[in-house]
């Protein structure tokens, strides 16, 4: 059984935390019902992380929570 997702429709977006620069460039594809593929911009045809939707959205929030505490000081 392959359990590898088609992704050879996915609408990929870059990351609002992608500094826009050469170095920092994360994509994901939010068309994906239950889990949010990730790839390097940079690298379109490298291997793409596959993570399932609950887990991405405890990332985002220990990633915003970072953020914020980094900017109060």
């Amino acid at each position: 059984m392959n359990r590898t997702p088609d992704l050879t429709t996915a609408v990929w977006r870059k990351s609002s935390y992608s500094d826009g620069g050469a170095s920092n460039c994360l994509e994901v594809a939010d068309n994906r019902p239950g889990i949010v593929p990730v790839r390097d911009s940079k690298l379109p045809h490298s291997p793409i992380l596959v993570f399932g939707t609950s887990p991405w959205v405890s990332f985002l929030a220990g990633v915003k929570a970072g953020s914020s505490a980094r900017t109060r000081g």
